[in-house]
């Protein structure tokens, strides 16, 4: 019933937006001339995004790209692929925003437009109880002996680079082979954002599988969005609402409280 009566609210509130669709630049325009929005994702970054053992595509960011849609009255459809390919796929309009866990990187930002930050991240580091006296050494992660692994493309790789230069670096497409990985003792450690970290802690505590307790870093994730100026002005007009309404802080309350869902993980 609330999110029933936000809806409302914020459509009468926007009101004028789609009153005058002609006003709108290319991408919305396109969106709204679709009647879809198309939305890149990983769906493998668990609590923002995952796919679950049925094949549904759930999380934070999946929550909040359903209520984008909802509220600019279009369809919503989840395009999937490796991190590293989704700010290329959104320049070449294969899809038309990222919700994802990207941070609003200034690199990232010269390219493209963000809208956020919607939560606010940083990096965590997930081993095994083993290697805590290794990690706790002198040089840390910085070891040539020790053997990382982050995802490719994005900002855990680029953070793995910096801050352990002397470590052995693998690259993963995907978080699922970055933990099989660890598993299977094939790496040391994993940099990923810390609360992927803390949830894979608590999902593989049996394996001796354990988290740092805190960021290593400060990421704000945001929305990415090509160049629009009035698709970048409805979005934060939006996102100005979902906040103050307070529905943010109850969608995020509902991924970060735990609950059945991480049961439907595979």
């Amino acid at each position: 019933m609330k999110k029933t009566l936000f809806i409302v609210a914020l459509a009468a509130l926007l009101a004028l937006t789609f009153a005058a669709p002609s006003l709108a630049g290319d991408a919305l325009d396109r969106i709204l001339k679709k009647g879809e929005l198309r939305i890149g994702t990983t769906a493998n970054q668990p609590p923002m995004t995952a796919r679950t053992k049925a094949g549904k595509i759930i999380g934070l960011d999946v929550d909040l790209a359903e209520l984008i849609a909802m509220n600019m009255g279009v369809d919503v459809k989840f395009v999937t692929m490796p991190f590293s390919e989704l700010l290329p796929a959104m320049h070449a309009g294969k899809v038309d925003m990222i919700l994802s866990a990207m941070s609003m990187l200034p690199e990232r930002n010269l390219k493209v437009a963000f809208v956020g930050p919607y939560f606010v991240s940083g990096k965590g580091v997930i081993t095994k109880t083993k290697m805590i006296a290794s990690l706790q050494g002198p040089d840390g992660l910085n070891n040539p002996k020790f053997k990382l692994a982050a995802l490719k493309g994005g900002t855990s790789e680029m953070f793995a680079e910096g801050a352990a230069p002397k470590a052995q670096l693998t690259t993963t497409t995907n978080y699922d082979e970055a933990v099989n990985l660890l598993l299977a003792d094939k790496v040391d450690a994993i940099i990923a954002d810390f609360p992927f970290c803390a949830l894979t802690a608590y999902r593989y505590k049996d394996k001796g599988v354990i988290a740092g307790d805190a960021p290593m870093s400060f990421d704000p994730l945001g929305i990415a969005i090509p160049e629009d100026t009035l698709l970048l002005n409805w979005l934060q007009n939006f996102m100005m609402m979902v906040s103050g309404s307070g529905a943010l802080k109850r969608l995020t309350d509902r991924w970060f409280s735990g609950g059945a869902w991480i049961n439907e993980l595979p």
